[in-house]
């Protein structure tokens, strides 16, 4: 008798949850459809989680850099300033994208609806080029690294 009971426990534990779940996804349609930036708001985030794990390359390659001057002590005036800027352009870009997070505040769904997308786009244009100073300074430190 216990182990049947238990069984349509766990039956109707399923079923809750499949309802529950299917309630969940009803409601996210419903917002998406009510809130026309939602499709904006995902953008942007999607370039957000496209550029952020980059930037524990950005501290590898930071680091290969830094290591590079360190092992290498008749290091030429003139090469010892370009690996420091290549190095200051990753630790800009790094603080870019920290910068961005922190002031990214995306508008409530009660807020009027052209505000909401005027700041959207302007979020967009902002991750943008957090983008590009990550890609430029990661590309610049992988062609120094492979000098050699």
């Amino acid at each position: 008798m216990k182990i049947s009971t238990k069984i349509m426990f766990l039956g109707l534990l399923i079923t809750i949850s499949c309802n529950k779940s299917g309630s969940h996804e009803h409601h996210e349609e419903e917002e998406v459809v009510n809130n026309p930036n939602q499709a904006l708001y995902e953008e942007v985030m999607a370039v957000h989680d496209e550029v952020m794990p980059k930037t524990e390359e950005i501290y590898r390659l930071k680091k290969e850099l830094q290591d590079k001057i360190a092992k290498t002590p008749n290091l030429i005036a003139d090469k010892k300033k370009q690996l420091d800027q290549i190095i200051a352009e990753l630790d800009s870009a790094d603080h870019s994208m920290m910068d961005w997070m922190h002031k990214f505040n995306p508008l409530p769904d009660s807020v009027n609806q052209e505000a909401a997308r005027e700041y959207l786009e302007n979020e967009m244009e902002r991750i943008k080029k957090v983008r590009e100073l990550i890609n430029g300074s990661i590309q610049k430190a992988k062609e120094e690294i492979e000098k050699k």
